[in-house]
C-alpha cells in the first residue's frame, strides 16, 4: 500500500504540472494533424475515445487516493490545534463522523455566532479605518 501511496502521490503531482498539460495537449494536436491522413475514420476516433477513456478512469482513482490521504492529513492538523486550543469545543475535532442532521445544527450555530459578532462591532467607514 505505501508504494501506491507514493506512486499515487507522484503521478496527481505531476499530472497537475503544465508540462503534462503541454503532453497532453501535443497528443491531442498530433491525433488531429493526423485525421486527414487516415481519412478521419473511425479507427482514428476510436484511438483518441478509448485513449482519454483509460486514462481518465486510471487517473479518478490515483486523483482519489491522494485527495483522500490529503483530506485526513487536514483533518489531523486540524484536531490538533482543535485540541491544543483551551477554549474550542472538542467536539469539533471529529466533526467529519457526526451526522447530516449534527452537522445542520452546528452550521446554524456558527451562522448564529457570526451574526451576532458582527452586529456587536463596531460600524467602518470605507476609506478611515481608524473610524
Amino acid at each position: 500500500m505505501d508504494a501506491f501511496r507514493r506512486f499515487a502521490h507522484r503521478c496527481s503531482t505531476w499530472v497537475g504540472t503544465p508540462y503534462s498539460f503541454a503532453l497532453a495537449l501535443l497528443v491531442v494536436v498530433a491525433w488531429a494533424l493526423t485525421g486527414p491522413l487516415f481519412h478521419f475514420s473511425d479507427t482514428w476516433q476510436l484511438v483518441i475515445n478509448t485513449g482519454t477513456t483509460v486514462v481518465t478512469f486510471l487517473m479518478v482513482f490515483l486523483i482519489q487516493a491522494t485527495q483522500n490521504r490529503d483530506a485526513q492529513s487536514i483533518h489531523l492538523k486540524l484536531d490538533e490545534l482543535i485540541r491544543a486550543n483551551r477554549n474550542a469545543r472538542n467536539l469539533l475535532a471529529g466533526i467529519e463522523n457526526v451526522s447530516e442532521e449534527e452537522l445542520q445544527a452546528l452550521q446554524k450555530e456558527f451562522e448564529r455566532l457570526r451574526s451576532a459578532r458582527t452586529a456587536a462591532q463596531p460600524k467602518r467607514h470605507p476609506g478611515n479605518p481608524d473610524r
